[in-house]
């Protein structure tokens, strides 16, 4: 069998500060936002402080398996009642 899946790699732009060598910060036109090792998107806020700190903190929670512990659904989404 022959695979089609091609693998791509990404490469970290240079000048920027890979950080707990896990992600890295960057600043986009209105807002700031962390970009993973492997090049996807991970956070994005308001002021590069703000986007660190959650970051870390995210991948802290991932890494421990407690995200679930700071979730909840607050709505399940269903309209209730006859419209």
């Amino acid at each position: 069998m022959i695979s089609t899946e091609e693998k791509t790699t990404f490469t970290i732009p240079e000048g920027v500060e890979l950080i707990d060598d896990a992600f890295y910060v960057t600043e986009t036109r209105f807002m700031w936002k962390s970009v993973l090792k492997d090049g996807k998107d991970f956070l994005f806020g308001l002021d590069r402080e703000s986007v660190l700190e959650m970051s870390r903190w995210h991948l802290k929670c991932l890494q421990e398996g407690t995200l679930q512990d700071y979730t909840r659904v607050v709505n399940d989404g269903k309209v209730g009642g006859k419209l």
